[in-house]
Parts: C-alpha cells; structure tokens; sequence
C-alpha cells in the first residue's frame, strides 16, 4: 500500500493500528459526545493519529464515521447456532451491540432529536446494511425467508427496549440478552415457522 503523501511503502501493521485507533476514537466521541464531536481534529486528537494520516483515509467526517460503524454494525454470522434461539439471542447480541459498542446513546439522542441529518443519513445507511445481514442469517436453513419488515421491527424492539431501560432506570441492568430473548422467542418461532405474519 503507497503512502500517498511521502510515496513511500504503508506497512500492512502500522495502516491497521492507524485504522483501529481512528475507528475506536471515533466510536468514542460518538457514545460519549454525540456526533457533533466526530470532526477531524476531535479524533486526531483524541487518537493520537495525524490530521494528515486521517485525511489520506477518508475525504471527511462522514466517510470517517461510515466506516467506524461499519466496522461495529456489520454482524459476523460466524459460529452461530443453528437453532431459532440461538439466532435471535444473536440478533439481540447485535442490535444492543449497535448501541452499546456503536452510536451509543449520544448517538441515539441525536437520531431522535434530528440535530445532525448527515450523521443519521450514515447511520440509516449503515443500518441497512446491518438489517440485511440479520435478514439473510434468520433465513438460512428454512424454507421460507424471513420477511425483512419483520427483523426491522425486531431490531426497532430491542433497542427501544434498552433504551426505554436507560431511560427509566439510569442503567441496563445485567442480564438483558436473557429478559429479551425469554420476551420475543414465542413471537420468533411463530414467524419463522409461518403461524405469524
């Protein structure tokens, strides 16, 4: 890989810590702060990276916050089970997963009050890309797809049911996979098996 400034040679570890620490200070500022601390300067300072190394990467903010939640919000369906509870306890994993180690509630904050349309447009975008991966993995191995209105709705239930958690308790109380998945697992087998539409 050529480093375009210098035109010399990126080593493969040091572009992959570069990368790493970009993406985990982004993430950083987006739970803690809100979107409007994502800028260049917030995560080259809070990254220890260069302006200029950020700036040989991503042409700006919302190419640099793309990829961060890309990088969180795009689920690895690798060794899931292949029971209907083993993939919906995955499914929730996910979706608090998107919260918690994602946009975090200064994330969410801003998504519902709309104070920064480019950062929900890059999350909407994210998330769809989110939604059908959990799509494509509740489908495999049954003989009829899983509707993808369905796991919208699935996945827009559990993160209102953490956040309505945070919101009424101060805290998500340890345990939460397990209240979810005890919570909609009969809704999930009904609709996987084609008694609910």
């Amino acid at each position: 890989m050529v480093d375009r400034q210098s035109g010399g040679t990126v080593r493969p570890e040091v572009r992959g810590t570069a990368d790493a620490k970009i993406a985990a200070a982004t993430l950083e500022l987006l739970r803690t702060k809100g979107p409007a601390a994502v800028t260049i300067d917030g995560v080259a300072g809070r990254s220890g990276v260069a302006r200029t190394t950020i700036y040989r990467r991503f042409s700006g903010r919302d190419e640099m916050l793309a990829a961060a939640l890309l990088a969180v919000g795009v689920p690895d369906p690798e060794g899931v089970g292949e029971s209907d509870v083993e993939r919906l306890r995955w499914v929730i994993e996910n979706a608090g997963g998107l919260i918690f180690d994602g946009i975090g509630l200064g994330g969410i904050a801003a998504l519902v009050t709309g104070v920064d349309p480019q950062f929900t447009e890059v999350f909407r975008r994210i998330l769809g890309v989110h939604l059908a991966a959990l799509t494509e993995l509740l489908a495999r191995d049954h003989e009829r797809t899983a509707d993808g209105r369905f796991v919208e709705m699935l996945v827009d239930a559990v993160v209102g049911a953490l956040v309505a958690e945070h919101a009424r308790t101060g805290e998500i109380a340890d345990g939460w996979t397990d209240r979810l998945l005890d919570f909609f697992t009969p809704v999930f087998q009904a609709h996987m098996t084609g008694g609910s539409r």
